[in-house]
């Protein structure tokens, strides 16, 4: 690397392999991007999405996409989305997860990835022009300063998804029992599981949103006529929190074995609300293990200064 890089100082002064990767870059989105984003439609193709349009319609709820005139990123959805079913579902659950519930959040999201990642190397080029002015620099910075930027910028929808998917759960596991605890009572007072579960959705909106939404969710979903047994397997999923997930099987295996809901909520509360005793307890322990450092950078060298702070200044003296 080290020849090339004089050869192109050389011939196109210290900013030269800087303006090669960027001509190569360029040229290389530049040719792509037609191929990604406009492609021509085979009329062997036309032909057989005409035959399949009945079929369509009749199966419009299992399409992967919804189409709309006002998505401006609609063109670009061949190269914004996953085209693998699979992937894109995960994605889609991903986000649910995380709270983001619109039908383009898979395409707003592949498009922020797309353009925190080219903004990055943006950036990163700017900086590597300015560092090549005042100095010359190696090929193996220049690529780091190119190339980090740029990663960061793609990785970072990636994160802040992660990390509200990751609070979004810890506050649905702190709010269930005390939605378990409303719902049992609700039913011991003779209101129906749809009923109590609209109620506790009510309740909880101020202090617990996150999972007032998902009750609120479930009530509108059986209100339209779903299966009641459909509806609690679709909030386990949106959730993904074990603790539902074991609250909706105790739901289910009540309903089909003809047991008291009202039994079952109350032992199942009751285990919850030991769990969230356990998990204060576990959290508690970790305390003082993580203070530990803290306390010793903290605490020690002004104690140390304090104890043996006068010796040295003695002994200093009387050397002096």
């Amino acid at each position: 690397m080290q020849p090339i890089q004089t050869m192109l100082t050389d011939m196109l002064g210290p900013s030269g392999p800087l303006i090669v990767v960027g001509v190569l870059g360029f040229f290389m989105v530049v040719l792509t991007l037609p191929f990604l984003l406009k492609r021509p439609d085979d009329p062997l193709d036309r032909l057989a999405a005409g035959n399949r349009l009945p079929e369509k319609k009749a199966r419009k709820g299992e399409q992967l996409r919804v189409a709309s005139n006002k998505d401006k990123l609609e063109k670009y959805s061949t190269f914004l989305e996953p085209q693998n079913a699979e992937e894109f579902s995960a994605v889609k659950l991903k986000l649910m997860q995380a709270g983001y519930r619109s039908k383009n959040a898979v395409r707003i999201y592949n498009f922020l990835q797309f353009a925190l990642g080219i903004g990055g190397l943006l950036g990163g080029g700017l900086y590597a022009m300015v560092s090549l002015a005042q100095g010359p620099v190696d090929t193996q910075s220049l690529l780091m300063m190119i190339g980090i930027p740029g990663g960061i910028g793609y990785m970072l929808p990636k994160y802040w998804v992660t990390r509200r998917q990751a609070l979004r759960k810890q506050a649905i596991t702190n709010a269930f029992p005390d939605s378990l605890d409303l719902m049992l009572v609700c039913v011991e007072a003779g209101q129906s599981l749809d009923q109590s579960i609209v109620r506790v959705s009510n309740e909880l909106r101020t202090g617990f949103p996150e999972l007032a939404e998902e009750f609120e969710i479930v009530s509108q979903e059986s209100k339209a006529g779903k299966d009641k047994t459909s509806v609690l397997k679709d909030m386990a999923e949106r959730c993904g929190v074990p603790d539902i997930s074991s609250f909706v099987t105790v739901m289910v295996q009540s309903a089909q074995f003809g047991t008291s809901i009202s039994d079952a909520l109350r032992v199942y509360a009751s285990e919850m609300r030991d769990k969230r005793v356990m998990r204060a307890e576990e959290a508690a322990n970790k305390l003082p293990t993580k203070m530990t450092l803290a306390t010793m950078m903290l605490t020690v060298p002004p104690l140390m200064a304090i104890l043996i702070g006068p010796s040295i200044y003695a002994i200093i003296t009387n050397l002096g």
